[in-house]
């Protein structure tokens, strides 16, 4: 490969396995640097390679399907344009599942009070969504099995819920304000909380976590409140980002 190769993605330097090969760099969708701007700069650096990378475990069409959109529309700019590659969802990657359990684990380890109930929040989307084929609602189905089972625990030990609804229609359910309260007032009272579609803590974890959601619970009768934090920089959670990285450029570099 005479080109250096770029990947768009949040992660340490990659300069340990490739050296000056492959360079790392990150653009947002909605926010800076921009996807147009950093994708000009490695057309501009004769870059012919591009590996993208976004960071949602798993797809929807909100998200990791914008993403995508995004460098599209980029792209459709370029006279020569790079070739491409787009990382698949990694909602089921076994390095990924680990980092989810070893994260619980540890929560679970430091807990003054060991929780009852593991509630899997993820980000909710519009019911409608699942009913025109969006795989979402199912991908989380199955990243919350897989933890259970690498947990080795019963199904009566963990729940699924979404969270962040709003507008006016009805989205997918259940929702997990009104599950941890639910939750409370059948006896459960101690619980802790994971955002599994998150690679990284924000204001959805940070806040209507760890403080509206917190609320519900306790104030419908619930003790004592866990919350589990996201990934972020995680050594398991790097690797398996690096070993998602590593596999999708075979025969690249």
């Amino acid at each position: 490969m005479s080109e250096p190769l770029d990947i768009i993605t949040i992660g340490r330097s990659s300069v340990d396995l490739y050296g000056d090969q492959v360079l790392v760099d990150f653009c947002m969708r909605y926010g800076n640097p921009s996807t147009e701007s950093k994708v000009r700069e490695m057309v501009d650096a004769g870059c012919d390679k591009i590996l993208f990378f976004p960071l949602y475990p798993h797809y929807a069409g909100a998200t990791w399907a914008t993403a995508n959109d995004q460098l599209f529309r980029v792209l459709m700019k370029e006279k020569w344009q790079p070739s491409v590659r787009i990382v698949p969802p990694y909602f089921e990657d076994a390095a990924y599942i680990d980092a989810l359990a070893g994260s619980v684990e540890r929560a679970y380890a430091a807990a003054k009070v060991k929780p009852d109930l593991l509630v899997c929040s993820y980000h909710g989307v519009p019911e409608r969504y699942l009913q025109e084929g969006d795989p979402y609602h199912c991908q989380c189905q199955k990243t919350t099995r897989l933890l259970k089972e690498r947990l080795g625990w019963s199904d009566d030990k963990l729940i699924t819920t979404f969270q962040s609804k709003f507008g006016p229609e009805e989205w997918l359910k259940p929702y997990t304000v009104e599950e941890v309260a639910r939750q409370a007032k059948a006896g459960v009272k101690n619980i802790a909380v994971i955002a599994p579609a998150f690679s990284a803590d924000c204001i959805e974890t940070l806040e209507e976590i760890q403080e509206e959601i917190r609320e519900s619970f306790e104030h419908a009768g619930g003790e004592s409140f866990t919350y589990v934090p996201c990934l972020n920089a995680d050594e398991p959670h790097i690797a398996a980002l690096i070993g998602i990285i590593q596999s999708n450029l075979q025969g690249w570099a």
